[in-house]
């Protein structure tokens, strides 16, 4: 709190703005990708009419070793992401230790801005609570997967099913919405570690961190609703109810 109570004194008003900028930035587009998503094509959408009809094939198989095989296919990208922020983590939870050190490090680059080793703290802090948000994102999006390895194991036999064709959709729809909100939570901390490049151009001034997150911003808008893999998966995307 002393920390925040002192950045405000000291951090002038650009750094500020850059700061709001990154915040409404990231925020915004979280809420409108989410809202354009319920209108329009995208990635997260027409992967998730995949999914549905990947877990109607599912119940209508004997052996579904296969399934099982592809779920851990993708848990195994959280947990990497998962890995890697801990140590991004520790790495900067032990710069802020050493701020003062930091600083010295940081005047020797020759594009970094020349400042205090109280607003490098607060850069620093930033930069710790952006990729906390991830690791808790691709931990929980592990155990989502988790949840969804549950619902394949507990999957009635495929004859269970037999002239109980609204059940049988029933149960593929709800395996289906748990891997959905696994590759929605997986996107949130992917999203988190894009932003946290924009964060690190902090560093070099509040007109690159402004650059940067505008940046970001248009690169996953493109990725997620524009992209040339999303227009192959739209066009093979099987109908939900196939």
């Amino acid at each position: 709190m002393n920390l925040i109570l002192r950045a405000i004194e000291v951090l002038p008003w650009t750094d500020w703005l850059a700061l709001a900028a990154f915040f409404i930035g990231w925020i915004g587009y979280v809420q409108f990708a989410g809202r354009r998503g319920e209108r329009r094509r995208s990635v997260l959408g027409t992967t998730n009419r995949i999914r549905q009809a990947w877990m109607l094939e599912t119940t209508r198989r004997e052996v579904r070793i296969l399934d099982s095989q592809v779920l851990q296919n993708l848990s195994s990208a959280p947990s990497f992401f998962a890995s890697t922020t801990i140590f991004v983590i520790g790495g900067l939870a032990a710069a802020l230790g050493a701020s003062e050190k930091t600083s010295e490090l940081m005047q020797e680059l020759p594009f970094a801005a020349r400042t205090s080793a109280l607003v490098l703290d607060l850069k620093l802090l930033l930069l710790l609570v952006v990729y906390v948000h991830a690791f808790f994102r691709f931990t929980w999006a592990m155990r989502q997967y988790t949840f969804g390895a549950l619902m394949i194991g507990a999957m009635p036999d495929r004859d269970d099913f037999v002239g109980r064709e609204a059940e049988r959709q029933r149960y593929a729809k709800r395996a289906a919405r748990v891997m959905g909100l696994a590759a929605e939570t997986f996107n949130d901390g992917l999203r988190a570690i894009y932003f946290g490049f924009a964060a690190l151009l902090w560093f070099l001034s509040p007109l690159a961190m402004l650059l940067g997150t505008s940046g970001v911003i248009w690169v996953l808008f493109r990725r997620e609703f524009h992209s040339d893999i999303l227009a192959v998966l739209a066009e093979e995307a099987p109908p939900p109810t196939a």
